[in-house]
């Protein structure tokens, strides 16, 4: 359930309503607009006499969430959230481009890259530290050593940094060092690690798990939203079918439907969607289309040389190609990039 307070309503009177909810044993979560204040009120069991906060001073009215995703849905939160990272907004009317290697191979391919990507036009820097690998014998990541490469990356080009945690563990380590985690699509249903991103004051990047419904992918961004860390993004990698071309299959479909559901921002990455770095520039272009709030693209020096995921990673110099291509789609939609 949502309480509306009315435009006027005093300070005063939002803590009364406050205290009668917890008083009552419920978690309450809080949404300040410009012109008015919405309560959150969150539980295990229903609130029956919805009227006892009907006829409180400074409510307007009281609303039942139907949605199972209460915290993440647009009943809770009308406008669209913009999560500020450092001056980049995520969520606004500007495409936000996150650009860089699969994974953080070396200090000379991780500037090379940071440098030729924010030429390009990225706004931030993406790279994994700790890489989940299908295989226990795939190159895993430098750990600890990847993040500080990452960190003297953002220092000398300014871009903010996101980068993957796999454990509930390291999410206090790679906070320290990086300006958005990310919760890569195999962790998107750990719910330990999403209680801990939820605990954090660091953004989260939630990608989509590679069998999961839009429902669940919303409930597991209600973790987090519920343990008060409300600047989540959720990110359609691309989900597991039975076409066998691809790596993955690009929902496309998802972009405008979250957009219809959440108010989060929405983010397409074309890399993994396909897995193919020749459709990545065609894919990028659909998300943007469809009404994407930004894009994950993976961009390498020297692909055929990447220690992983190098098939789907882009050259720089087609990195800047596309971004030059997306500016059109973006004016088109009437976005700006």
């Amino acid at each position: 359930m949502i309480i509306v307070m009315r435009p006027a309503a005093s300070e005063a009177e939002i803590r009364t309503v406050v205290g009668r909810v917890e008083r009552m044993g419920y978690k309450v979560h809080l949404s300040q607009g410009e012109a008015r204040t919405v309560i959150g009120v969150v539980g295990e069991k229903p609130i029956v006499d919805r009227e006892q906060f009907d006829m409180m001073e400074g409510v307007e009215r009281t609303v039942r969430i139907l949605q199972p995703f209460k915290l993440a849905g647009r009943e809770f939160h009308a406008a669209d959230t913009v999560i500020d990272v450092s001056g980049v907004k995520i969520g606004g009317n500007q495409i936000i481009l996150m650009a860089g290697p699969c994974s953080v191979e070396s200090r000379t391919q991780l500037l090379e890259t940071a440098w030729a990507v924010k030429e390009a036009g990225a706004h931030i820097l993406r790279g994994g530290a700790f890489k989940p690998r299908s295989s226990p014998y795939s190159f895993q990541g430098m750990g600890e050593e990847g993040l500080q490469i990452l960190a003297e990356a953002r220092e000398q080009t300014g871009l903010p940094i996101v980068t993957e945690v796999m454990a509930p563990e390291q999410v206090a380590l790679v906070a320290e060092y990086s300006d958005i985690l990310q919760i890569g699509a195999r962790n998107m249903q750990n719910y330990a690690l999403l209680h801990a991103v939820g605990r954090s004051n660091r953004p989260v990047f939630l990608k989509r798990g590679m069998m999961s419904t839009i429902e669940e992918w919303l409930m597991s961004a209600e973790y987090v939203l519920s343990n008060g860390n409300y600047q989540v993004m959720l990110c359609e990698r691309g989900i597991r079918t039975f076409e066998r071309y691809t790596r993955n299959t690009l929902d496309i479909n998802a972009i405008p439907v979250l957009k219809q559901l959440s108010h989060l921002p929405v983010i397409g990455d074309p890399s993994h969607g396909t897995g193919k770095w020749d459709l990545v520039a065609a894919t990028a272009k659909a998300c943007v289309a469809a009404g994407a709030d930004g894009l994950m693209i993976e961009v390498h020096p020297n692909p055929a040389e990447a220690l992983s995921d190098g098939a789907q990673s882009l050259k720089p110099e087609k990195f800047a190609q596309l971004v030059r291509e997306l500016k059109a789609v973006a004016a088109a939609v009437g976005r700006a990039l």
